[in-house]
This record gives structure tokens, C-alpha cells and sequence, in this order.
């Protein structure tokens, strides 16, 4: 623990990795006050990696994760695939036949899950209440209209893909998302990260923080502001005439943290984010990996790779998850996967090393997505890895 310069770093790591520490402090530094953060690290399933620092926070502390949630949703696909239930070539249609409106009667599950199908949103958009329910976001998707022709583009589907996927899950299952999830994934593995969080772990919620950008800043993001009928604004909500979605909002409702919704709905710790990606890859207490070496392989394959039509810039995408080696962090194995979330957490498995790594932050980044430290800090964590 460092205590010098306003810097207060909590935790452990393991021998080796003490440059991870040193990281880490010099990003809480960098930060204005009252930034508040957690980084959590295994390698071939052990814990190596247990820090946090900042006001109110502490290790066990829950927050926001947002997009991050993706992961989880995915990685209950993930298992759905590799048991057989779901093939991912089959239609959607197969699964859930009244999506097949509208032009969307060919749209595969690869396509669903590589942001290729179109239904970013709704037309008319969502109410705050509608968005807690990913079964009645997905009945109004089933009659959309996708916004480009479905496997000719791709666009992230930002507030919707859970829903999206979450349905095709409840078809074959019987089970929402939320609960397969539940049932599969987190309580077999002792997981601090929620699909729905349950009232008596209400205790050890932080609030979100919304971003506090600099002058430069404001600038900027207004003139990259989306308009509410553009393919921006229709994925993140704009869209609805009367209640438009403040994301960085949500997670502060209870009723929201309650749902879960699969897109955006997750709270967790980074202990709890890095501890699932273990599991997914290298198995923790003596259990197995969730994930063959081929099933993971299957889903950091990338399948959507360039101009992305929502956010007008370079992207890549797995099946559910980012593809994190291309551009993002190159320093990755090929075949890294993982998700990032709107206030900056980042959460990942590298096969390649047995790395899962997971950092989470309760003030908003700016402009969104993954933070900026989390470059420094995963090349920190890598670099430790790669000397052992």
C-alpha cells in the first residue's frame, strides 16, 4: 500500500507482479479526486492480481459494469454452442420464428452475435420500463425492420444484443438469460458479478458517477454528439421522443440493478469479472474450464472487422465478445476475448497466457468504453506474465 501524494492503493499481488501495483497507482494519481477504481488478475486460474484504491471503495464494492455484462450473456451462448443446443449457423428463425419479420427471415445466430443483423433498436425507441424487460425489448425487436440489409454491414447493438440473444436462450432453454446465466455460471463459481442483483448484496453497491470531462473534452463530445434519429442515437436510445436514455444513469436505479438486463444491466466487482473469465479458460478450485480451447477459439474468431455503422470507427467483434488483440491491445494473444462497459471497465481472458483480467472504475470514463489506463495497466499485467 502506497499512501504518498494523495495515492491509496489496497490489495495484494502476487511475486512477480509488484510492477501491476506501481501501475495502478500512477492511474489513480493521474485521476482527478474522488476517482475510485478496482483491477483484478488471474493466471492459469489462480489469483495473482487484487487491488483497489479511491474513495468509499473497497474490494468487495459492486458497481455499473454496463457493457462488460456482454461477456457474461456470451458466455452463456458460449456453453449453449458447445453442448450442441445452438448452432451457429441455424436462423434465428429456428429458434424463435417471429423474428423472421421484416426481412430478417435469414439472419443466423453467427450473424446476431457479430452485430450484423441490423436491429440496433427500435423504432420510436425504448421507455425506461420497457428497457428493464429484455422480453419486451425483444418482442418489439422480432417486428423491427433491421436498419441495414442483415450480414452486409455491421454496427454495435448496443442496448439490445442481450435481449436479442437472451431470447434465442429462453427459447431453447425455458430459461431467461438472467437465470441460465445464474445457474450455469455464476453460482457454481462463486461469482461477484450479476445478471440481477440480488437486495441482500444491496449493502456493498457504489453508486456510478457520471464523467466529469475536462473544458477540451465537453468540446469534443459535443461535436461528436449523435442525433437522436441516426444509427447512433437509435442504439443508445435517443431515439424515444420523451424519455431518451441517460446511460450513465442507470445502474442507480434499484429497479434496473434488480432486472439485469443481459446489454448493459451487470454489477460487479473486478474480483468477480476477472474470477468468470478464469473460469471460462483455465477452471478455478479445481473445476474445470467452462470453455474448450475450441469453443474459445470459435468466439474470439473475428467476424466483423472495420468500420462499425453506430459508432463511425474502427471496430472488431468476436461472437458476443470484442475482438482485443486487433488494435485495441496488439500485445494480446490472436485469440483474446473479453467486453468493455460505458464507464471504463474492461474485463478479458487471454488463452494464449491463461491471463483474466478485469478492472472496473465507478466514475464514467470519457468518452465511454473502455478507459484509457486499461492499455497501461493490461500491459503491466501481460508484461508480468510473459516474464515469469
Amino acid at each position: 500500500m502506497s499512501d504518498g501524494d494523495g495515492i491509496v492503493s489496497h490489495g495484494t499481488v502476487a511475486e512477480g507482479f509488484e510492477p501491476v501495483r506501481e501501475a495502478f497507482e500512477a492511474t489513480l494519481a493521474e485521476e482527478r479526486a474522488g476517482h475510485s477504481a478496482q483491477l483484478a488478475a488471474y493466471v492459469d486460474g489462480r489469483q495473482v492480481v487484487d487491488l483497489w484504491g479511491g474513495p468509499e471503495i473497497t474490494g468487495d464494492s459492486l458497481t455499473g459494469v454496463f457493457s462488460s455484462t456482454k461477456g457474461a450473456a456470451h458466455l452463456a451462448v458460449a456453453l449453449l454452442v458447445q453442448d450442441g443446443t445452438l448452432d451457429l449457423d441455424a436462423e434465428v428463425r429456428h429458434y424463435w420464428p417471429e423474428f423472421a419479420a421484416a426481412g430478417k427471415e435469414h439472419v443466423t445466430l453467427r450473424d446476431l452475435l457479430a452485430h450484423r443483423a441490423g436491429v440496433v433498436g427500435a423504432d420510436g425507441g425504448f421507455t425506461p420500463e420497457e428497457h428493464l424487460d429484455d422480453r419486451v425489448v425483444a418482442e418489439r425487436l422480432a417486428r423491427q425492420r433491421p436498419y441495414w440489409r442483415p450480414g452486409t454491414a455491421f454496427g454495435y447493438h448496443a442496448l439490445v444484443i442481450g435481449a436479442l440473444t437472451g431470447e434465442v436462450v429462453r427459447r431453447v432453454t425455458g430459461s431467461s438469460m438472467q437465470e441460465f446465466y445464474d445457474e450455469h455460471i455464476r453460482a457454481p463459481h462463486d461469482l461477484d458479478f450479476y445478471m440481477g442483483l440480488p437486495e441482500e448484496h444491496e449493502h456493498r453497491w457504489l453508486s456510478t458517477q457520471p464523467m466529469d470531462p475536462t473544458p477540451e473534452q465537453k468540446r469534443a463530445l459535443a461535436a461528436s454528439g449523435a442525433g437522436p434519429l441516426g444509427l447512433k442515437g437509435i442504439a443508445f436510445n435517443l431515439n424515444h421522443p420523451e424519455h431518451p436514455t441517460v446511460l450513465q444513469d442507470a445502474p442507480n436505479s434499484r429497479a434496473f440493478r434488480a432486472a439485469g438486463p443481459a446489454s448493459f444491466g451487470g454489477v460487479a466487482s473486478a474480483r468477480g469479472m476477472a474470477r468468470m473469465y478464469a473460469a471460462a479458460i483455465s477452471g478455478i478450485d479445481g473445476k474445470a474450464p467452462l470453455l474448450t480451447p475450441d469453443t474459445a477459439a470459435r468466439f474470439a474468431e473475428v467476424h466483423s472487422v472495420g468500420h462499425d455503422l453506430v459508432l463511425g470507427m474502427f471496430n472488431a467483434f468476436g461472437l458476443g465478445f470484442g475482438a482485443l488483440s486487433v488494435d485495441t491491445y496488439p500485445f494480446l494473444g490472436a485469440r483474446a476475448f473479453g467486453h468493455s462497459g460505458a464507464a471504463g471497465s474492461q474485463a478479458l481472458a487471454d488463452p494464449a497466457t491463461g491471463l483474466a483480467y478485469a478492472y472496473n472504475r465507478r466514475r464514467c470514463a470519457f468518452p465511454g468504453g473502455a478507459a484509457p489506463e486499461n492499455a497501461v495497466l493490461i500491459k503491466a499485467v501481460h508484461d508480468c506474465v510473459t516474464r515469469r
